[in-house]
C-alpha cells in the first residue's frame, strides 16, 4: 500500500539510506552526503547490500547507519526520506518501486533501468499527488555552473540559434574489463556504451538543446565478444532544427567526452572525461561579435563542478519543498528514450521518431528489441 511521505521541514534531518555499497556508493554517494551534511540537517540511517560484510563495512566508513541485507526490512524499520541506489540496473525497477511505496524519494544511478517499460512502471509508482515521493536519475553532468550558464545562453539564444552539434563519448575498455561475467550482457548491464557510458553526454546534450525529433544510427561489435555493441554512431534532428552527430565507443585509447554546439554567432564546446569545471568550456565567437558581448558569454561565474554533490544539493532542496526534481519523470525518461531509439534505429536500419516506441513495440520492453543477431539466446533471455 502506498504511504504518503511527510514533507521534510528545514530543521528536521533528512534520513538517507544507501542501497548497494559498492564503489559508486563509496566514491561518489558517501562524499556527496558528507559534504551536504555539513551544510544542512541530514543523516545516514542505513546501508543495504546482499553482502552483509560490505554493508557493515560501509556503515563503519560512514560512521553512521545500520547495516541490512534486506531492503524491505530496512524500509519498514528505518522509514528513510531518501534512498540512493547504487545497484546493478536489473534491480532498479523493483528496488525503486519498493522505496517509493514506502514513502521514500529515490536517487538512482544510471543506467536508470533496462527498458522504457520498467521506467514507466517506476513513474506509475510515484506519489499520486503533488509532493512526491519521486524517483530521480543520477545525471550529474547536467549540473554545475558550466552547464547552467550554457543552458541559459542557449535558452535565450544569446549566441543565435543552435544549428549543428556533436556529442562524443569515446572511451577505452580492454578485454579484462569485459571478463566480468555481467558486463556486455543485456540482462545485467542493460546495454553497451550507448547505455552505460554515453548516456551521460547524451543526457547533457538533451538538457542543453531540448527535445529531439528523429534519429538514424549504426552499431557494431568491432573488438569485444559481447552481446551488446561496443561502438555506435547516430544522426539526430532536434525539434528546434539542430542537427547532431553522436558517437559512443569503448574502443578509443585517447579517451574524451565532448559536446560541441555551433550557433549562429558562436561555437560552445565542452571537453573533459568524467566531470567538468568552468575551465573545460570554451566559447569561440563568429567574426564581428562585439568583445564586450563575448566577455559576457565567457563569464561563467563561481566555479561549481559537475558532480553528485551538485545534483544531490538540488534534489534535497526539492525534497524539502515537495516539488518534482530534475531528471525525474519525463525529464529523466527522455535520455532513456533516446538510447532505446538509437538501438532501434541501428538494429532495424530505419529512422525512428520521438514517441514511437510505445507499449507493443519490442524496443519498449527490451532495448535489444529481440533483433536477430543482437538479442540474447533464449536461455539467457529467460534467465
Amino acid at each position: 500500500m502506498f504511504v504518503t511521505p511527510s514533507q521534510a521541514s528545514p530543521s528536521r534531518p533528512i534520513r538517507v539510506a544507501i542501497v548497494g555499497t559498492g564503489a559508486i556508493a563509496r566514491v561518489s554517494h558517501l562524499p556527496a552526503l558528507r559534504a551536504l551534511a555539513a551544510e544542512q540537517p541530514l543523516e545516514i540511517v542505513a546501508a543495504v547490500d546482499v553482502d552483509a560484510a560490505s554493508a557493515k563495512k560501509f556503515c563503519v566508513e560512514a560512521g553512521a547507519g545500520r547495516p541490512y541485507t534486506d531492503l524491505d526490512r530496512m524500509l519498514a524499520e528505518e522509514r528513510p526520506d531518501l534512498v540512493t541506489l547504487g545497484t546493478p540496473p536489473r534491480f532498479h525497477r523493483d528496488q525503486t518501486i519498493a522505496a517509493l511505496r514506502a514513502g521514500a524519494w529515490v536517487w538512482c544511478e544510471k543506467p536508470p533501468c533496462p527498458s522504457l517499460e520498467d521506467f514507466d512502471a517506476i513513474e506509475a509508482a510515484e506519489g499520486p499527488d503533488r509532493g512526491g515521493p519521486y524517483a530521480a536519475i543520477v545525471f550529474q553532468h547536467r549540473f554545475g555552473s558550466g552547464s547552467d550558464h550554457v543552458r541559459a545562453l542557449l535558452a535565450e539564444q544569446a549566441m543565435g540559434r543552435p544549428l549543428v552539434a556533436h556529442c562524443q563519448t569515446t572511451w577505452y575498455r580492454d578485454a579484462a574489463y569485459y571478463s566480468a561475467p555481467w558486463r556486455g550482457r543485456w540482462s545485467t548491464e542493460g546495454g553497451g556504451p550507448a547505455m552505460g557510458h554515453g548516456i551521460h553526454q547524451m543526457d547533457l546534450l538533451l538538457d542543453l538543446l531540448g527535445p529531439w525529433s528523429e534519429i538514424r544510427a549504426m552499431a557494431g561489435r568491432l573488438v569485444h565478444d559481447v552481446e551488446t555493441e561496443d561502438v555506435s554512431t547516430a544522426l539526430v534532428r532536434f525539434e528546434n532544427g539542430t542537427m547532431a552527430t553522436i558517437v559512443n565507443s569503448v574502443l578509443s585509447p585517447d579517451e574524451v567526452s565532448r559536446i560541441r554546439i555551433d550557433c549562429e554567432r558562436a561555437t560552445v564546446e565542452l571537453t573533459h572525461l568524467y566531470g567538468h569545471r568552468n575551465a573545460d568550456w570554451r566559447i569561440t565567437p563568429a567574426p564581428g561579435v562585439d568583445p564586450e558581448q563575448l566577455a559576457t558569454w565567457r563569464d561563467f561565474g563561481v566555479d561549481v563542478p559537475s558532480s553528485h554533490e551538485a545534483q544531490l544539493r538540488g534534489l534535497l532542496a526539492d525534497l524539502r519543498a515537495g516539488r518534482r526534481p530534475r531528471s525525474s519523470g519525463d525529464d529523466g525518461r527522455t535520455s532513456l528514450e533516446l538510447v532505446a531509439a538509437l538501438y532501434k534505429a541501428a538494429f532495424t536500419g530505419n529512422t525512428v521518431r520521438a514517441g514511437e516506441i510505445a507499449p507493443g513495440d519490442p524496443y519498449y520492453s527490451a532495448l535489444h528489441g529481440n533483433a536477430p543477431g543482437w538479442a540474447p539466446e533464449p536461455a539467457e533471455a529467460s534467465a
